[in-house]
């Protein structure tokens, strides 16, 4: 489950425009709605706009803890006392920090001076919090590409992970003209980035082999930006589902407008996962032709068929090994 905990933001992307949505606190769900969902989920993200400015986030975490093995936030990581008082109550709450490239293209993307830095000290703290899985997580676009291996060598250098994903048009992200211009040297610096994850160099085995697993959503990025189909069909309403500010719980984040099953305010979580629309809305996913390919999505879709990414990174490791262009299909 993705839960958007509030489309309210403090960062002004180019490439999302959830800041324009002018999300309403007083309708926004709380750590008493929370409850009610069941507790039989692998992974909870949760999401925004930006997060931290829910004044109730650890009592979410707290709700939430019970109904998953797993709790990470993703966040721009500027209010970064609100972030470290979390990490701090909650030390295994993972952390994602959004990063557009280094500093000043960084600040410029997402229209948050000194965005970098606050950013960078949000790790830090969070470390010294006590707080073990940190990593950071970048939109790729034709505008910050040549920024992507620099910033992978900075989340080596600082023992984190680094998530992926690309520009899209969605209800969600309040966009619609989303595009990659300069496709061709897009995709030339995102295969650059496939090749260094599936080489990677770190010490620490566990981000390694997760390198190794990045390296195939990327491979799926490319096909993205491409227009080509998804390495893995989408599992969106049945894999996975995402739970709005209201309380709406919805197939995904990618489609034209909202594909809400129910609202868990007015209905048992069973009721509406099992009831008709939810029904009428995977014969909809079914038929969906927009081939998005995000963490989200792509994520349950790589653990639902774990052979397709498996045997794509063993093929291409031993490519590369041999000394072979793991892009060249012939």
């Amino acid at each position: 489950m993705c839960f958007i905990s509030t489309y309210r933001c403090n960062a002004k992307c180019v490439m999302c425009g959830i800041w324009r949505k002018n999300g309403e606190t007083k309708k926004e769900i709380g750590p008493s709605d929370l409850k009610k969902l069941p507790s039989r989920f692998k992974r909870i993200n949760i999401s925004g706009g930006e997060p931290a400015l829910r004044y109730d986030l650890a009592g979410i975490v707290e709700a939430l803890k019970s109904k998953s093995r797993r709790i990470d936030i993703s966040t721009n990581g500027y209010l970064t006392e609100q972030l470290v008082e979390v990490g701090r109550k909650f030390p295994d709450t993972a952390f994602r920090i959004s990063l557009e490239g280094m500093q000043e293209l960084n600040d410029r993307l997402r229209g948050l001076k000194d965005g970098f830095k606050k950013a960078v000290e949000s790790v830090e703290k969070l470390k010294s919090a006590g707080v073990k899985d940190i990593g950071l997580s970048v939109v790729i676009s034709d505008k910050n590409k040549d920024d992507l291996l620099r910033l992978y060598s900075m989340a080596v250098e600082m023992d984190l992970d680094l998530s992926s994903s690309v520009i899209h048009n969605s209800f969600y992200f309040n966009k619609f003209d989303n595009r990659i211009e300069d496709v061709e040297n897009t995709v030339i610096e995102v295969q650059k980035f496939i090749e260094a994850l599936l080489q990677s160099k770190r010490k620490n085995v566990r981000l390694r082999v997760k390198d190794w697993g990045r390296a195939f959503i990327n491979y799926g990025i490319i096909k993205y930006i491409k227009g080509e189909d998804r390495p893995i069909v989408c599992g969106a309403a049945k894999d996975f589902f995402f739970l709005d500010p209201y309380g709406n719980i919805m197939a995904c984040n990618g489609s034209d407008v909202p594909w809400i099953l129910g609202n868990i305010r007015n209905e048992s979580f069973d009721r509406v996962w099992f009831g008709e629309k939810a029904t009428a809305i995977r014969e909809k996913v079914l038929q969906c032709k927009k081939k998005c390919w995000m963490v989200g999505s792509a994520r349950p879709a790589m653990r639902a068929k774990p052979w397709v990414p498996v045997l794509w990174i063993i093929k291409n490791k031993m490519k590369l090994l041999s000394g072979h262009d793991i892009f060249n299909e012939k």
